[in-house]
């Protein structure tokens, strides 16, 4: 299976900006490994024209209801109207900035596989989390609180919200063990489905520490942040996968 490179742009991005979307659809089909991105949401559609179907375009978060009086929110329909593939939900920066609880994240999961969208759902430890202990702890409750009630279209996303933007990474032999902490809940929660959902590794993920990490069992792609704003810097990540 090909791993899958996912950059999430976060709160970067003008309209020229497109113009890097445009080179990675441009080398896409040269590349083994598969690329979506989530722009923000000014850039969705414009996105979606100049990747031509190349790279995977979706959404940085959505709202659990399908629309209504809820100002300043983005539906998951509105993400699949605007031609969007997936969506990322329970960021850890959505989660501590803006007070998500497991119980919201599930929402928007449901809500956005009822729009048609694949969901790549985010859970991960803090810093003091991590050296408690309690990672395996911490990722069970997350997924027993934020996991969908059925497994189709879902990926998970591993990001230790210490390694966000930070510059830091866990070591791999712990990035094996959350993932097969992961694994091994996902099974108990959808069976053999289970096996066959895709997890992610996130956070502080560069061309330099890809290859190590898609190395890793149980990683089958990375979830980019601030490397992925350029096709130069993704690219060399798709790369070394």
């Amino acid at each position: 299976m090909p791993a899958l490179i996912v950059g999430n742009w976060k709160m970067n991005g003008l309209g020229d900006d497109i113009a890097e979307i445009a080179a990675m659809a441009g080398s896409a089909a040269n590349s083994a490994s598969r690329l979506w991105i989530a722009p923000p949401f000014t850039l969705i559609d414009r996105a979606v024209i100049v990747s031509a179907g190349a790279v995977s375009i979706g959404g940085q978060d959505c709202h659990a209801k399908p629309s209504g009086a809820h100002t300043g929110c983005i539906s998951a329909a509105m993400l699949a109207d605007l031609g969007a593939g997936f969506v990322i939900v329970g960021h850890s920066e959505r989660r501590r900035g803006n007070g998500e609880t497991d119980a919201d994240v599930r929402a928007k999961a449901e809500a956005a596989r009822a729009a048609g969208l694949q969901v790549i759902l985010c859970i991960g430890e803090t810093q003091a989390q991590h050296d408690a202990g309690e990672t395996d702890a911490v990722l069970a409750a997350q997924l027993a609180g934020s996991l969908p009630a059925d497994a189709e279209g879902l990926i998970v996303a591993y990001e230790p919200v210490w390694a966000i933007g930070t510059g830091l990474t866990p070591t791999l032999a712990d990035v094996a063990a959350a993932h097969a902490c992961i694994r091994e809940r996902l099974t108990a929660r959808y069976g053999g489905g289970g096996h066959g959902v895709r997890i992610l590794y996130g956070g502080s993920v560069t061309p330099a520490n890809a290859a190590d990490l898609l190395k890793v069992a149980d990683v089958g792609g990375v979830l980019v942040g601030g490397a992925s704003l350029t096709a130069a810097s993704l690219l060399a990540i798709a790369a070394a996968a």
